[in-house]
């Protein structure tokens, strides 16, 4: 069994029903299985792919968004999401560290496709409204690719300042795919609410490849401002699942749901839900539960839940779920007992192969068949597990990780920069923001407005520091490390 298989028996099964709403539009199951066979004939027979190579899609969240990755996988190809906020510098490193020799997209990024192109000679670029045109006869799904076999990459951000390729297999992704589907007791009649990008692993998997292999329909909300085109999106679709950030269930708890809210279970991810919104949310929006996951690329990605019929926990990454093992470890891998603080391991059927072409980086992931998550936390009497700190320096602006390294790294490339360090402040709208602390060359004044220019052009936005802050010198220790905790004290 592989994803394309699984999903081929799914759709013949629910053929008629729907698999994808898109404002006016309804894709069926029918109609979705003939674009995606079309679409893998094309990439075989009219770009050459082969099992096992590697092929970009970066898109928006779109109908063609599904229809493209499972063609990938349906000519047997590995299918590489791009983050479609990053730019083409950020871009081009996937590019080549994966050995991409194509890339879907739509005219949308035509602009970067220049220096795309410079980076990578010999790329190809499709566009999704000419993939799969002119298939007469499509091909069958690959059957030679198995569970072991590799399926997708996901780059996650590294704390080198390069982002790091997680190489999920066919078996990593169908077994949390089935994990979920217990734990979230999803059926056919559920529709997926669809607000997070589709790149984003959570949503890969929860947003797309669950709700397709139960026959259940995705709706994909096409415009989230304001807020109130959600609810609208929702109601008329009769949305029954929604994961999403944190931040958005606040929104949700203060513009409050209509009578006859469908929604039958909220998922946070992707960041820690803070109590407080976690108190409003069930004070506003009282009967629909709100449980808070844990997970991360690298485990395909959810390792752990409160359970829907509970006990819920505030502040809890609840328990783990079927056929994952979540233990707290110290540094020498020695696994602690409850209620002592350590290290979040995960083991089972969901953990990665490894880091794309890092040996070095995964061996310090996986250790003695366990995933170190870099976060820090505990495990209380009655196995709900709990996040204190992270050990990664990380940031989580609205739920993607930002490591300040990655932006430390450009903003040496300014002209002047003698020094540089970037922290992560609360904000109460994004979760945290960048704040970056810069020592020009003797002192010279920094003109922000060209300083933060240069970066937006390098940076997804996201990843742009919202405040500079000019300084004579960084604090450090006696060995020359940055002292961190002294700049979140200073006061600007």
């Amino acid at each position: 069994m592989n994803l394309a298989l699984a999903f081929e028996r799914s759709a013949r099964r629910h053929s008629e029903q729907t698999a994808l709403f898109w404002g006016e539009q309804e894709t069926s199951y029918a109609d979705l299985h003939r674009t995606t066979a079309r679409n893998a004939g094309d990439l075989t027979v009219g770009f050459g792919l082969k099992p096992g190579d590697r092929v970009a899609l970066w898109l928006k969240n779109c109908p063609e968004f599904a229809s493209a990755a499972l063609g990938v996988l349906w000519a047997g190809g590995v299918l590489v999401p791009v983050n479609n906020f990053l730019k083409a510098e950020e871009v081009s490193h996937i590019l080549r560290d994966a050995g991409i020799d194509l890339l879907i997209t739509d005219a949308s990024t035509q602009e970067q496709w220049p220096r795309l192109q410079e980076s990578r000679p010999g790329l190809r670029i499709c566009t999704v409204d000419t993939l799969g045109a002119g298939v007469v006869e499509a091909p069958a799904p690959n059957a030679t690719r198995r569970r072991e076999d590799l399926a997708v990459i996901i780059y996650t951000s590294g704390t080198t300042g390069r982002s790091k390729g997680a190489m999920l297999t066919h078996g990593n992704l169908l077994s949390n795919v089935e994990s979920c589907r217990q734990v979230l007791a999803a059926v056919d009649s559920d529709r997926f609410i669809v607000l997070l990008p589709l790149f984003h692993s959570f949503m890969l998997t929860v947003g797309l490849l669950l709700p397709l292999s139960v026959g259940g329909s995705i709706l994909l909300v096409r415009s989230l401002h304001p807020a109130k085109n959600i609810l609208q999106e929702i109601m008329l679709r009769g949305g029954t699942i929604l994961p999403a950030i944190p931040q958005f269930f606040r929104t949700l708890a203060v513009a409050g749901v209509p009578p006859g809210f469908p929604v039958r279970l909220c998922i946070s991810g992707a960041a820690p839900l803070p109590g407080e919104i976690l108190r409003e949310f069930n004070e506003k929006v009282p009967g629909v539960p709100l449980l808070e996951g844990y997970g991360l690329s690298e485990a395909s990605p959810v390792v752990s839940i409160n359970p829907i019929r509970g006990p819920w926990k505030a502040g809890s990454i609840g328990v783990p779920i079927p056929d994952v093992e979540v233990s707290v470890q110290d540094d020498s891998g020695k696994i602690l007992p409850t209620g002592k603080t350590g290290e979040i391991c995960v083991r089972g059927p969901n953990v990665m192969l490894g880091y794309w072409n890092q040996p070095e980086e995964t061996a310090k992931a996986l250790h003695k068949g366990w995933l170190r998550t870099g976060d820090i936390g505990h495990r209380d009497a009655d196995g709900y597990f709990f996040i204190t700190d992270r050990k990664k320096d990380m940031l989580l602006v609205n739920g993607i990780n930002v490591y300040p390294r990655e932006i430390e790294e450009v903003i040496y490339q300014y002209p002047g920069v003698k020094e540089a360090a970037v922290i992560g402040l609360q904000d109460a709208r994004k979760g945290e923001m960048p704040v970056a602390f810069v020592v020009s060359n003797e002192g010279a004044p920094l003109d922000e407005r060209l300083f933060v220019a240069f970066l937006k052009d390098k940076l997804a936005d996201y990843k742009v520091p919202r405040r500079v802050v000019p300084l004579q010198a960084l604090p450090r220790n006696a060995t020359g490390k940055v002292l961190k905790t002294e700049l979140r004290q200073l006061r600007f």
